[in-house]
């Protein structure tokens, strides 16, 4: 009986010491406990973030290839016949006008030179009595005009000479980034022609050719004509890289050439971009984007609000309700890094740009406004 006893005290005590715990944890808890979700309740909808198009002045932009090309090339010849001793710069490294660059063995040129250095002293003496005596009329006037004719082929072989032991040592004839050496010590050089020992290229800007077709350039003509579009004024261009980044410093539009070329049927077009940083190489491809004319009342998105399906190009718009539908649209030029609307919109839609994969036709969404299509992708300024 004891023992039956002590086993309902037990489970009565352990009970109540459950109990207690579960009370103190409760007060411990500090507030309401959550409320469970109601079943059946639908989920928020979600955010998507649109813009709201606007008619607005617009710079139509073009992008072409081209290719970079160096501000300045010269190339370093060798311009009389010898061995080469030395080489007097590292390549690749930056070299400047006159900075001496080859020694060329200068052994049998300083010989000419010391001879005809001697030879014009002497015809220079020769002349000089020569007139002496003409005056006191002891010789004639052929044979001083005869000493004269050998002063001045002593001064000619003089003067070559010197030109001769000058060139011995190569300078270099503009400043700029030295290539590869085309030669090495001991190699024998200009004879026969004016052997190429490297090249010097400018780099601190460089030029960017590229070309136009000739129907574009007829469409852009027959555009401005009628009034549809003006021509653009500004000169600026932007680079886009490889990696589509944008080159930091803008560059300007120099010329467009006057005459097509016949066998492809384009305009050749020249830009100049500096590159103080030498972050450029000439030879490089890239892409230029420059301002091609201005349209009064255009519309404008993203290239990411604007997707393809079998029927066409179409952005996704948010109604008064917002619910999702699909517009289709035709795309025209471009303004920057933007479509621009040719059919489609009339302005002030809400087009989604961001959270498309949310938004399925005929669903309700929350659009959540984002920055202006003119602060997010800005075209080349016009120049003042």
């Amino acid at each position: 009986m004891t023992r039956n006893n002590s086993q309902i005290f037990t489970g009565t005590t352990l009970s109540s010491l459950t109990l207690a715990l579960l009370l103190l944890l409760s007060g411990c808890g500090g507030g309401e406990q959550p409320k469970k979700p109601v079943a059946g309740s639908a989920p928020p909808p979600p955010e998507v973030g649109v813009i709201i198009v606007k008619s607005a002045p617009v710079t139509l932009t073009n992008e072409l290839p081209g290719r970079l090309h160096a501000y300045r090339t010269a190339q370093v010849r060798a311009r009389v016949e010898g061995v080469v001793e030395k080489r007097m710069f590292e390549e690749g490294s930056d070299v400047k006008a006159g900075q001496p660059l080859y020694q060329i063995d200068v052994g049998n040129y300083r010989s000419n030179y010391e001879a005809a250095q001697t030879d014009l002293s002497l015809a220079k003496q020769n002349l000089e009595r020569a007139k002496q005596l003409l005056e006191a009329k002891v010789v004639s006037q052929q044979e001083y005009d005869q000493t004269e004719a050998r002063f001045k082929q002593a001064e000619a072989a003089y003067s070559k000479a010197r030109e001769d032991w000058d060139n011995t040592r190569v300078p270099a004839p503009i400043s700029g980034r030295i290539g590869l050496s085309m030669v090495t010590e001991g190699a024998l050089v200009g004879r026969g022609e004016a052997t190429l020992l490297a090249t010097i290229e400018q780099t601190d800007k460089l030029y960017v050719n590229f070309s136009q077709t000739e129907s574009d350039i007829m469409r852009l003509q027959k555009a401005v004509k009628s009034g549809a579009l003006k021509r653009s004024a500004s000169t600026s261009i932007e680079l886009v890289l490889e990696d589509d980044s944008i080159y930091p410093l803008p560059g300007k539009l120099l010329f467009t050439n006057m005459a097509a070329d016949p066998s492809t049927g384009s305009v050749t077009m020249r830009a100049e971009i500096p590159n103080p940083e030498h972050e450029l190489l000439p030879g490089m491809f890239v892409t230029i984007r420059f301002p091609e004319a201005l349209a009064e009342n255009a519309i404008r998105v993203p290239q990411s609000a604007v997707m393809m399906s079998t029927q066409g190009q179409f952005v996704m718009v948010v109604d008064a309700e917002n619910k999702v539908g699909p517009r289709p649209v035709k795309v025209g030029n471009m303004a920057g890094t933007d479509f621009v609307i040719s059919s489609g919109l009339q302005g002030g839609e809400q087009v989604i740009v961001n959270g498309l994969q949310k938004a399925r036709p005929g669903s309700v969404v929350k659009p959540v406004p984002l920055q202006t299509v003119a602060d997010a992708a800005p075209v080349p300024a016009e120049k003042k």
